[in-house]
């Protein structure tokens, strides 16, 4: 189950093909070559990016064994 690298929330949405979006604190989320790619959503519509706010652990996503 993929949880939200921000909040560690799992009420997750899908919005896309690889696009997801958190109920909990309102980022948007696409996967990449398994890694995330996170942004905030701002009052206008546009995306601005919070990738550098996590390590490349935190956003590579591990398939469950």
């Amino acid at each position: 189950m993929m949880r939200c690298p921000n909040c560690r929330g799992k009420d997750i949405g899908k919005i896309g093909t690889q696009q997801f979006y958190c109920w909990n604190c309102f980022i948007e989320m696409s996967v990449i070559n398994d890694k995330l790619t996170v942004h905030q959503v701002e009052a206008d519509g546009s995306l601005s990016s919070l990738n550098d706010l996590f390590s490349e652990d935190e956003r590579t996503i591990y398939e469950n064994p």
